[in-house]
């Protein structure tokens, strides 16, 4: 696979640790399986700005990198034997379990990151730049339209069996369950609130601990294993 050997842009430092992280893992590890989703879409948030596709490019990357960043430490935590946030554990703690499927560790990923990690980027995000949670609205809904295009289709991808006996499938009413569209709504509920609270510091600590908790609450349900 071609790798990125000097990174130009920060976007293109992120995709090229989410490369190695690729090559690094076994395949059918949970948290290799999200990782794969992520760097298609970081690869492609990568592709339209560098064609102008995002009207404010200085927000749009330090959004997609302060984002990227969340996960990447997650990972980093895991491997100095340190815990990451409740919403990533799930994924972390079941990421062999031979009764959980890819489209489950998919989902859970996307989960943790865009309901909790998400919320804390967009104010990382207002603080690197000056600006507010509304100066960023555009990029962040243009993110999230990539993220559920992206949904859909590994779903489709992932899904096992053919449409008739997916009616049947436990999987199937696991994960319908779950929208990406409501998680981001509340995502951005969420960041608008956090910074509303910024100046409020055990307020925000707060917050953001029950967001982290709900999240990976929300997490454990999608990874229920179904067999083995």
């Amino acid at each position: 696979m071609a790798q990125t050997a000097h990174p130009t842009t920060p976007v293109d430092a992120v995709v090229a640790r989410m490369r190695a992280l690729d090559a690094a893992l076994p395949a059918r590890d949970g948290v290799a399986v999200f990782n794969r989703v992520y760097l298609a879409v970081t690869e492609e948030v990568g592709r339209r700005l560098a064609v102008g596709e995002f009207p404010d490019p200085r927000a749009a990357s330090t959004l997609d990198v302060r984002f990227a960043e969340r996960y990447l430490a997650a990972v980093d935590a895991v491997a100095a034997d340190r815990r990451p946030p409740a919403c990533w554990r799930p994924l972390f703690q079941l990421r062999r379990h031979p009764g959980v499927r890819p489209l489950q560790f998919a989902l859970a990923g996307i989960n943790a990151h865009i309901g909790h990690d998400l919320a804390l980027a967009v104010v990382d995000t207002c603080r690197a730049l000056d600006c507010e949670p509304a100066d960023l609205e555009d990029e962040f809904d243009r993110v999230g339209e990539l993220l559920v295009a992206l949904e859909e289709r590994i779903r489709e991808d992932l899904m096992p069996g053919p449409d008739l006996l997916q009616i049947a499938d436990p999987l199937t009413h696991l994960l319908g369950s779950w929208s990406l569209e409501r998680a981001r709504d509340a995502t951005w509920a969420a960041a608008r609130a956090l910074w509303a609270l910024r100046q409020c510091s055990g307020v925000v600590e707060e917050f953001t601990e029950r967001l982290d908790a709900a999240v990976g609450f929300a997490g454990r349900m999608l990874l229920t294993p179904l067999a083995g």
